[in-house]
């Protein structure tokens, strides 16, 4: 059931499978962003099982889920039509390395999906499907400088990991940030490839290009930076980019890992209007299981077509994750899915934006329907580049977070990454995540 997990009998199944876990995993956790707390317990919860846009916890507690496996349980929790495709794949063979159909089938829907898909290349994460992209910008352009944002994410390995998330203290002039590793065990040579640019800046972005003139082989960005509080591109930045690019031989790459196919069936391009030159995707791709791809211009993929420019792996597309991805995009295809999910969404975020204004608690709801995020910002100032959310209240997210938490709703620990809305939340699942907003906000305004 759904309720106060004080009164269900707390998580202390959660705290005992952590102090074990930390006798075999490094740190208790298999990634960086499980290193989360309940509430004011110094441990994550374990997950037992789900079920459309509901979890239970190992101590048998019940939540709407806004994580959604980080938007990538977009049709929700074991949905029949997933389990259905599945189950033959697993009785007969979920693996052998080799081409599949499924594959081809996954490749041409995605090719009608997406409008600068010309050719198709899968990976088994947005991590692997960024290397790809920029492998095969810096091929054709032969040149090795990339040009990121302040503050946009694009994976955890090398290649980009820089300056998504800075402090104030290191990353430098505004006009001129410094490219920070995300990590230390990132080379020296490697920051120095990325040049890095505010958000939402038409001046500093033509000043950053004139300053690289010749040197860049592609512009990266999050068309909605889901990573850092869903921050939206300004009117008219996306189409800057485009010309830009367009006009100075630089290829333009849209990570859509967190947007593509939720946002709208072709992603933000088909959204925004802005069609790109390579495309990345995952999340939504799999519907929760391991499969990525990157997509764009015929002349762009052709090297890895006649195999001049490499791309392996040996998971790639197995027939288990190329299946869960034909079933999933054809869902997504339908526009009532994606619809649902948009329409779900925005009614949450007003929920929340009235539930703030009615108790005088200043914060910004941004982003989309399928996305989106609450920021706690001075005077409910919406963010427009990476540096406004040096003043964001973390610590009034966390509190939100927790009451919500307290109330059966399960969304992102972290302060600046974002909502996921999934298709499977119901008209009861709307109406009781709505009831717990505003006790949270009433929580929240007596504090």
């Amino acid at each position: 059931m759904i309720g106060d997990i004080q009164a269900l009998g707390g998580t202390e199944g959660s705290r005992a499978w952590y102090e074990r876990a930390q006798a075999s995993l490094a740190g208790g956790i298999s990634s960086s962003a499980r290193l989360t707390s309940t509430g004011p317990h110094p441990y994550p919860l374990y997950m037992a099982g789900g079920r459309g846009a509901r979890i239970r916890d190992v101590d048998g507690n019940e939540y709407i889920d806004y994580l959604a496996a980080y938007g990538s349980a977009v049709l929700g929790h074991a949905p029949s039509v997933l389990t259905d495709a599945l189950e033959p794949v697993l009785h007969g063979g979920t693996m052998f390395g080799t081409c599949n159909t499924a594959e081809v089938e996954l490749a041409e829907l995605i090719q009608e999906m997406v409008p600068c898909a010309d050719l198709v290349r899968f990976a088994n994460s947005g991590s692997e499907a960024v290397q790809g992209a920029v492998r095969a910008a810096r091929g054709h352009t032969g040149r090795t400088k990339i040009l990121k944002f302040e503050g946009h994410y694009h994976g955890w390995t090398d290649v980009l990991a820089v300056s998504n998330r800075p402090g104030a203290d290191e990353a430098g002039p505004y006009d001129h940030p410094h490219p920070v590793p995300h990590s230390p065990g990132i080379p020296a040579g490697v920051v120095d490839d990325v040049v890095v640019c505010p958000w939402n800046d038409p001046d500093a972005l033509r000043a950053v290009l004139d300053a690289h003139r010749g040197e860049l082989a592609a512009v990266i960005c999050e068309p909605i930076v889901a990573n850092n509080a869903c921050t939206m591109p300004a009117p008219g930045f996306l189409e800057l980019l485009r010309e830009e690019c367009t006009r100075r031989g630089i290829v333009l790459i849209f990570d859509e890992i967190c947007t593509g196919f939720r946002t709208a069936p072709g992603g933000a391009q088909t959204l925004f209007g802005v069609v790109p030159d390579l495309a990345t995707y995952s999340k939504a791709l799999g519907g929760g299981l391991p499969i990525a791809a990157f997509a764009g211009r015929r002349e762009l993929m052709e090297p890895l077509a006649t195999g001049r420019l490499k791309h392996g792996g040996t998971y790639n597309s197995s027939p288990l994750c190329a299946t869960a991805g034909l079933a999933t995009l054809r869902e997504l295809n339908r526009p009532e899915v994606v619809e649902h999910i948009d329409a779900t969404g925005r009614h949450i975020m007003e929920t929340i934006r009235r539930a703030a204004h009615d108790r005088r608690v200043p914060c910004a709801v941004q982003g989309v329907g399928a996305l989106f995020q609450v920021v706690f910002t001075p005077g409910g100032t919406p963010t427009t580049q990476y540096r406004d959310l040096f003043d964001a209240d973390t610590a009034r997210y966390a509190a939100f977070r927790h009451e919500l938490l307290k109330h059966g709703v399960h969304t992102n620990a972290y302060g600046l990454a974002c909502w996921f809305v999934s298709a499977a939340v119901t008209a009861d699942d709307l109406a009781a995540t709505c009831k717990a907003i505003e006790r949270s906000f009433d929580a929240l305004s007596a504090k």
